[in-house]
């Protein structure tokens, strides 16, 4: 049996996120929410704490403040007992030898080969920080040492409309990787890689999951023109060491886009969701909370993920999540959205010079189909409708990604507000500007 105790798990948490963007402008993406009280680096810190793996490296870069004091105050205590293991955080640096950033997720990890060494593991795991699944981790070790690989890819059936996504892999009837494509733009490209008869997911997609003995990945990294793992380090091994396929065929999701991250989240309050957060044999640890119980008055709400902290009267919330903090106030409507909540409470006080929107929803707003960062603040009387998918809006306090409406972190709406498409063209009326395709009008919707 392989010994989880000789593993080291890398977590890749470096990238600037710019598909997620406007998520990602004051945070990196590991560090956005997820499900209401969590972030996405619960998710794979999780799965190595469930599966046995206690030695947890964080390489960091972008936007890493915010990440790094969740790190602190989520894993850094004693109340985890990682059997001598530890959770830290390898941050990017420059130093006399190398005054660079990371070049690339490989790049990444070859700036820390001392780190590596001193670990003095058998094994490396390498992981993304923005995915969305659980999985033991211990069950591919074991399969990585039956097979005496070199390198193991964990794999997952992928369709041919989203081929184009992942890397492409091709196994023989041994489970070997004979072949590899990074992200293929055409179909002709993938006619050699077809290895199911399923018709719906013919392909086997890298899901950036990696397993190296630990000399085979220093070797692999010597060469300084390999930057990243999909499209340098996986073909390369391919073409000098023993790689294999290791297949996962439960529920993953790749957090790579507003798209992505919205549909992800809302699967999650459906009766029977595909990831279950609350499986007591697979928990998903984050930061302890300190804040009072929900307080719900005269609301009807239904298929609801609702944090801790949060005051909601008189309103009706479907098919949504609500963060900690979140404050509805009466007459408001919330479907098919996500409500990030917020890092304090204010009372909404005049500031001196015109009354200040407070924290959360506004009284009669409407919300459908958007994303509310936190400490947004949703004036009254606003109505937020979803755009037709692709279509993509800057409007400064509030943005439109792939057809969803976000209002940003610290952002305001201003009372009255319409944002939604009417009659086939879009009419903004809290923006006194013009966005080619939109009828941009400064006025006020009527209280409904």
């Amino acid at each position: 049996m392989y010994s989880l105790q000789e593993m080291l798990a890398i977590i890749l948490c470096g990238g600037n996120g710019s598909r997620l963007f406007p998520l990602t402008e004051h945070r990196s993406k590991p560090a956005v929410p997820i499900a209401g009280k969590y972030r996405l680096i619960d998710i794979p810190i999780s799965n190595c704490i469930n599966s046995g793996i206690y030695r947890i490296a964080l390489l960091t870069q972008f936007n890493s403040v915010s990440l790094h004091h969740h790190i602190t105050n989520a894993y850094q205590s004693n109340s985890f007992h990682f059997n001598s293991g530890w959770v830290q955080i390898w941050a990017a640096e420059q130093t006399m030898d190398n005054t660079e950033w990371y070049q690339g997720t490989a790049d990444a990890v070859r700036k820390h080969v001392a780190e590596i060494q001193e670990a003095r593991a058998k094994n490396v795991l390498i992981l993304a920080g923005d995915h969305l699944y659980q999985m033991d981790y211990s069950k591919m070790a074991q399969f990585h040492a039956e097979m005496k690989a070199d390198v193991t890819v964990a794999v997952h059936p992928v369709s041919a409309a989203d081929a184009s996504r992942f890397g492409i892999l091709k196994p023989n009837t041994t489970h070997r990787i004979v072949d590899f494509v990074e992200k293929p733009e055409d179909q002709a490209t993938l006619v050699d890689f077809t290895s199911s008869n399923d018709p719906f997911h013919p392909f086997l997609g890298s899901m950036g999951i990696y397993l190296f003995r630990t000399e085979v990945l220093l070797d692999l990294l010597k060469d300084n023109d390999i930057q990243d793992f999909g499209s340098h380090v996986v073909p390369r091994a391919i073409e000098n060491y023993n790689v294999y396929g290791f297949n996962f065929d439960g529920y993953w999701e790749d957090i790579g886009t507003i798209r992505s991250f919205y549909e992800a989240n809302l699967k999650l309050t459906y009766p029977d969701p595909p990831l279950n957060f609350c499986d007591p044999k697979h928990p998903i640890y984050t930061e302890p909370c300190q804040l009072a119980c929900t307080i719900v008055k005269h609301s009807s709400l239904e298929n609801v993920l609702l944090a801790e902290g949060s005051f909601i009267q008189e309103a009706y919330i479907r098919h949504s999540i609500l963060g900690a903090r979140s404050q509805i106030r009466s007459g408001a409507e919330i479907i098919d959205s996500i409500l990030m909540g917020a890092e304090y409470y204010d009372s909404g006080v005049d500031t001196g010079t015109q009354p200040e929107i407070p924290l959360g929803i506004g009284r009669n707003s409407k919300i459908t189909g958007a994303i509310i960062d936190r400490n947004a603040r949703v004036g009254e009387n606003v109505v937020i409708l979803p755009f037709p998918c692709g279509t993509e809006i800057n409007a400064g306090n509030w943005m439109v990604r792939d057809g969803i409406v976000v209002v940003p972190k610290n952002s305001s709406v201003k009372p009255g507000s319409y944002i939604g498409p009417i009659n086939g063209s879009f009419l903004l009326r809290d923006h006194n500007v013009k966005v080619e395709g939109v009828l941009a009008l400064h006025q006020q919707a009527q209280p409904r």
